[in-house]
């Protein structure tokens, strides 16, 4: 992204002219009266009518009414079944408008010079004007549903809006008057846009509206007005209630205006939003992590507070709430999945894909074992039986107040545990008092992983102590003094009912808000001593928790949306690179509307909507209430990409140590809908809270993009600022020092996790792979790592294990990963997933050989600079081939370069025609292909002078090779006997069991087998083009990425696929060697060669990072990875290294509320106003709102993550 100027504009042009065409459309509910081209008026006048055609109809029931011919109910009436058959009509016209321009569309052909929405009207009520005005519906259950609705609207609409109803209300004939008419505007938009067409809203939830709601939003507002005007008519003259009508009356007026600004949520959000809410703060549960779990959990919530209601028995109503209570505060959907499988639960289908799930922890609660049965049967009946005794035998008696009551000892004791839990939990985070003051006890220095356990020991033990306060005794304190609590018998009351249910589930739920809004209670009783507060006293105490709790949870985001609002005014004059030309104006406005900038602020915070910031400039409003999660879809969306796979493997140990920080507190105050930013090396994580329980939390990672660009630069420099400021200070703190310098950023310090991750490191080869020194001594490794893993292949062909399911530790110690691939009857090796494409049968060699001869002509000589590797036509066809998988290519990681070939997508039996063979080697085609080779029975038999040699033997048809004796008897010094003779003598050991030096004297000596080793071997020198010494750095990199070009033995080579992979791994091992040695120094014996060997082959995967081995292995957490790449621009070649370590990540708190808006203005500018430019203002990198970030962190389509899990339910206790 190239960082644009702080007046780069909101909108570009084209946007704007869009814009200012949508707005008042969606102002006036539908009609189109601004168009981009000129149209007849008959369009503008059609469009008019049917907008004044319900008040037209209302107001001849009003005339009716007024002149006594018809009564109020009649006049009804009269006005719905007016405009219920002018819905038929519209209808009607429609769907014949649709058929008829149907018709038209397949006869015609279509202009495509034409603008597309310019629409070329013939007649008033052609088809073609139709079809502008009123679209018609999609469903026809929808046409008749509209088309009632309609009817229903404009009939009730008539009778909420009579003019003697009015007068009443009011008492004054021109107000009445006044009401009158703006109500009918009202009227008259919401019945466009049910009936005839349906402007965009501004509230948008969902990107698309399948089943056509959004008709249905405006009308659905108005029934709620005219519902309660019912309830006041019928309701009998309460003062309260005609006060609010009258204000109803008067909102009701603006109804327009709230539709327009996007404050009243629609039909889809608003039903999520209301049972969220009811189920947090009326029922005592937590947001659920998707909507079918926040239905089921509603519903069976609500059908406790109703069973409590009809319990005859206080006592029943309590033991019944208790048990409910904690039952219900479980992850009780996870049950089944950790009864099958431990850590299933994490639910991100195979959360390790491509791999083996990994060994369950041994740690609490991670699988529903006899520990955790024993202790949650334990907790769940000492709870019962506390409950019930005390309430027996304490809840009758009557107090005289608090401190001589029953309930004055808990009442201290809960003031304890607070004020202990509060203390023990602040000091275990970088940070104190609300992230203002640096916390001197947290350790200081990120040196290493384990310098950092051993210094945050004291603080492990402040948590332990923290987690069976809050955990265990908490709760029993605060159902102690619920359960003695007098106002349990006045429970049949509705709202004490409530409160109490949700009291004793919010105990189990959420105990630390539980302890909190308790301890407030209690503060309100102390200081009211022994005088009575009537008004609170009468509410009971489940219903004061309920309002403390209602009343904590808004203050809380009022405090954070004030902190975020200060945030956007100051840094935009602040930053320069953020101020603007309007900065001073908006600056002068915001100052002299203060109140009003405060009344927006505090209704967000009423309505726990978020504070929409338009354009993120400070220009503020209420964005629409919707659930805490933000986004409609279910979690887990993503945009993969290649780099997706080290999220994905970071996912379970980060989970684990998330688990491990939430138990003890490190994080703060845990709240679904919280968001945290983790920060590794190039690596971006986002946490999101998304439901939290007794003893479980369930979250949403996200993995954010490692491409730098300058605005994720800007932004992750700014983020390594502020977590250096908290954890990399000195030993010593002045008060200043002390002091968080970023306090007004978005994201606050919390903690270091210690997490197993790969760490990258990436080296330029300039003086390695280019050393002549360096490349003379590559083909004597390539000799020595191809005899030692075909006397490995003997080995594990003879123990029956070869290349399938997992070998035990030692020389093996890697699982196959050919199973992604179809498989053939021949087992293959690991890395036959990664160079399978890049085989050739005979055949394929016999019609033609590879393209990349082309640029072979110079030899070995780097005339025109470094070749690139690229995609030979030989991956082509073999992707091609029946049996075999395409390989999954992608967007090459960084440090890698993959070319495609012009011809990458085209089969080589294609190539023929097009005059593309010439100067390609000539080809008998009419001979048979075995011609080229000698025969298996024409071979001469092998006389071993050694029993135990037959283990060593090689398959017959890799002796085939169609090369000459004469050159293999010259190269013959190149093999490297002294070398087969020792690895021989150490596989021979493992095969025998008990080492005998008789036999492996004897295997050591067996000529027979060292030249059928050496023969094999140097077929493979000579068919990989390494027949003299490497001079060329490019011709290393190209078989290193398995594009060997032609020679003669490359068909012979390629038809077997195990010698290919063997060869191939052979060279890749060569040149690690080669890279060990340049930079660690030369091996000093055989033994350190042999057990390095060993090392490759058991915790390194060499290849390249485009390959699908590359995947499956971080995926598999294989310790270390090396990839070769070339760097294009730079013209150098890179060598990559991947260490699987513990790491410490850091991670800190964001103001959720500012996420909130940024994701608020995010929707209302891309599906409202589709600005979708991709160097808008509003992505511009921001440090102190990390602007980007966020906008990535979003949910797809508008945000783009590469990594996303599914909900991760994991243990806290």
């Amino acid at each position: 992204m190239v960082r644009m100027g702080p007046d780069v504009p909101l909108l570009n042009e084209y946007k704007q002219e869009f814009f200012w065409k949508r707005f008042p459309q969606t102002l006036l509910g539908g009609p189109r009266f601004k168009l981009g081209y000129c149209a007849p008026p008959f369009v503008y006048v059609n469009q008019a009518v049917l907008f004044l055609t319900p008040w037209l109809f209302g107001g001849i029931g009003t005339l009716l009414c007024q002149l006594k011919l018809l009564q109020e109910l009649h006049a009804t009436v009269l006005a719905g079944m007016l405009m219920f058959g002018a819905a038929v009509g519209v209808q009607a016209l429609a769907v014949y408008a649709a058929r008829r321009s149907g018709t038209v569309e397949r006869l015609g052909a279509p202009n495509i010079l034409v603008d597309e929405e310019e629409v070329e009207f013939t007649h008033c009520v052609g088809p073609e004007t139709v079809r502008f005005i009123a679209p018609g519906k999609r469903f026809g259950l929808n046409v008749v549903l509209h088309t009632v609705l309609a009817g229903v609207l404009c009939g009730f609409g008539t009778w909420y809006v009579f003019l003697g109803r009015l007068t009443a209300l009011y008492g004054s004939i021109g107000i009445s008057m006044v009401v009158f008419v703006l109500s009918w505007v009202t009227l008259c938009i919401a019945e466009y846009s049910l009936i005839v067409n349906t402007a965009t809203e501004t509230a948008t939830f969902h990107a698309q509206d399948t089943y056509e709601i959004t008709p249905l939003t405006r009308p659905l507002y108005i029934f709620i007005f005219i519902a309660v005007d019912l309830v006041v008519r019928f309701s009998g003259p309460v003062p309260e209630l005609q006060l609010a009508s009258q204000v109803l009356h008067v909102l009701f007026l603006f109804l327009p205006l709230l539709w327009a600004l996007g404050i009243l949520p629609p039909l889809d959000a608003l039903l999520l939003w209301g049972m969220e809410q009811t189920l947090v703060f009326c029922l005592g549960g937590s947001p659920m992590s998707s909507n079918l779990r926040l239905l089921l959990m509603f519903a069976i919530s609500a059908s406790v507070a109703v069973s409590n209601y009809f319990i005859p028995s206080t006592l029943g109503v309590v033991l019944f709430s208790v048990s409910m209570g904690f039952l219900l505060s479980l992850d009780l959907s996870q049950v089944g999945t950790l009864c099958r499988r431990p850590r299933a639960a994490f639910g991100d289908h195979g959360f390790r894909r491509g791999g083996s799930p990994p060994p369950p922890p041994s740690s609490f609660g991670w699988n529903l074992g006899f520990r955790e049965l024993l202790l949650y049967l334990s907790v769940f009946l000492v709870a019962m039986a506390e409950a019930g005794l005390l309430h027996h035998f304490l809840g009758s008696a009557q107090p005289q107040g608090l401190v001589t009551g029953p309930q004055g000892p808990v009442s201290y004791l809960l003031l304890g545990l607070f004020c202990l839990c509060w203390t023990l939990r602040e000091i275990q985070g970088a940070y104190v008092f609300g992230g203002v003051f640096l916390n001197p006890l947290y350790p200081k220095g990120m040196n290493s992983v384990q310098t950092f356990k051993q210094r945050s020991r004291g603080l492990y033990f402040a948590a332990a102590i923290r987690r069976v306060l809050l955990y265990v005794v908490s709760p029993f304190a605060m159902i102690a003094f619920l359960s003695m609590d007098k106002s349990l018998q006045l429970l049949h009351r509705v709202s004490l009912s409530v409160g109490f249910t949700r009291a004793f589930r919010l105990v189990w739920q959420n105990s630390e808000d539980a302890l909190l809004q308790m301890v407030v209670v209690v503060l309100v009783r102390l200081a009211a001593g022994n005088s009575m507060l009537p008004g609170w006293d009468n509410l009971g105490t489940g219903v004061q928790l309920l309002l403390v709790g209602l009343l904590l949870d808004r203050v809380t985001q009022f405090l954070s949306k004030l902190k975020f609002t200060l945030t956007v005014l100051v840094t935009s004059w602040t930053e320069k690179k953020q101020r603007r030309q309007s900065a001073g104006t908006l600056l002068a406005l915001n100052a002299s509307l203060c109140p009003l900038l405060l009344l927006v602020v505090t209704l967000s915070a009423l309505l726990s909507a978020p504070l929409l910031p338009l354009f993120t400039l400070p220009i503020f409003l209420v964005g629409f209430p919707r659930p805490q999660r933000s986004w409609p879809g279910p979690v887990g969306t993503a945009c993969p990409c290649p780099d997706s796979i080290f999220y994905q493997q970071m996912s379970t140990s980060l989970a684990s140590a998330l688990r491990t920080a939430f138990a003890r507190g490190s994080l703060g105050s845990l709240a679904p809908g919280s968001h945290f930013l983790g920060r590794f090396q190039d690596r971006m994580v986002w946490i999101m809270i998304l439901e939290r329980g007794y003893g479980y939390c369930t979250v949403n990672i996200k993995g954010l993009e490692l491409q730098e660009t300058s605005c994720h630069t800007v932004e992750a420099r700014r983020v390594d600022e502020v977590f250096e400021a908290a954890f990399e200070r000195p030993e010593r703190l002045g008060f200043t020092q002390g002091l968080n310098l970023h306090w007004g950023n978005a994201l606050t310090p919390c903690a270091a996790l210690t997490v197993r991750v790969y760490s990258d490191a990436r080296n330029v080869l300039s003086g390695i792979i280019d050393s002549h020194d360096n490349l003379r001594k590559l083909q004597d490794e390539f000799l020595k790592a191809l005899v030692w893993l075909l006397l490995r292949y003997c080995v594990q062909k003879h123990k029956g294990f070869l290349w399938s399911g997992e070998e035990g530790p030692g020389a093996g110690g890697r699982k196959s990963q050919s199973s992604t691939f179809a498989q053939t009857t021949s087992n293959q090796p690991p890395e036959a997933v990664v160079v399978e494409s890049n085989v050739s049968s005979l055949r394929f060699r016999q019609d033609s050989s590879s393209l990349t001869s082309f640029g072979d002509w110079s030899d070995e000589d780097d005339l025109f600079g470094p070749q690139p590797a690229r995609r030979t036509v030989a991956l082509v066809t073999a992707e091609a081939q029946p049996g075999l998988a395409a390989l999954q290519t992608g967007a090459s990681l960084p440090g890698s370069v993959e070319m495609d070939s012009l011809f990458e997508n085209m089969a080589l039996s294609a190539l023929q025609p097009l005059g593309l063979g010439i100067g390609m080697p000539a080809v008998d085609k009419g001979r048979n292909p075995e011609v080229f080779r000698e025969g298996p029975g024409s071979l001469p038999q092998l006389n071993f002078s050694c029993p135990q040699s037959e283990v060593f033997n090689l398959p017959t048809g890799w002796r085939t090779a169609p090369l000459l004796p004469s050159r293999l008897l010259q190269l013959r010094t190149l093999f490297p006997e002294d070398w087969f003779r020792f690895s021989l003598g150490q596989f021979g050991s493992a095969v025998q069991g008990e080492t005998s030096e008789h036999m492996t004297k004897a295997l050591k000596e067996d000529e027979a087998l060292k030249e059928l080793h050496a023969q094999v071997a140097l077929s493979c020198l000579i068919s990989v083009g390494a027949e003299s010494a490497f001079t060329s750095p490019s011709y290393v990199y190209r078989l290193y990425c398995g594009d060997i070009p032609w020679t003669e033995g490359l068909d012979w080579l390629s038809s077997s696929k195990e010698l290919y992979q063997l060869a191939l791994r052979a060279f890749r091992f060569s040149f690690k060697l080669l890279f060990d040695q340049a930079s660690l120094g030369p091996m000093e014996s055989p033994e350190e060669l042999f057990s390095t060997l060993e090392e490759y082959e058991r915790d390194w995967y060499i290849g390249l990072v485009t390959e699908k081995g590359w995947h499956d292995s971080v995926l598999q957490e294989k310790p270390f990875l090396f990839s070769l790449g070339h760097d294009l621009a730079m013209g150098t070649y890179t060598g990559r290294v991947l260490s699987l370590q513990e790491q410490l990540v850091q991670v800190g708190r964001l103001n959720g509320e500012g996420v909130r808006g940024q994701w608020a203005n995010l929707s209302w500018e891309l599906l409202y106003a589709t600005n979708d430019d991709e160097e808008r203002y509003s992505i511009q990198a921001h440090p102190f709102m990390l602007r980007n970030l966020t906008v990535q962190a979003a949910d797809p389509p508008l945000g783009y993550p590469i990594y996303s899990s599914a909900p991760l339910h994991f243990p806290c206790l």
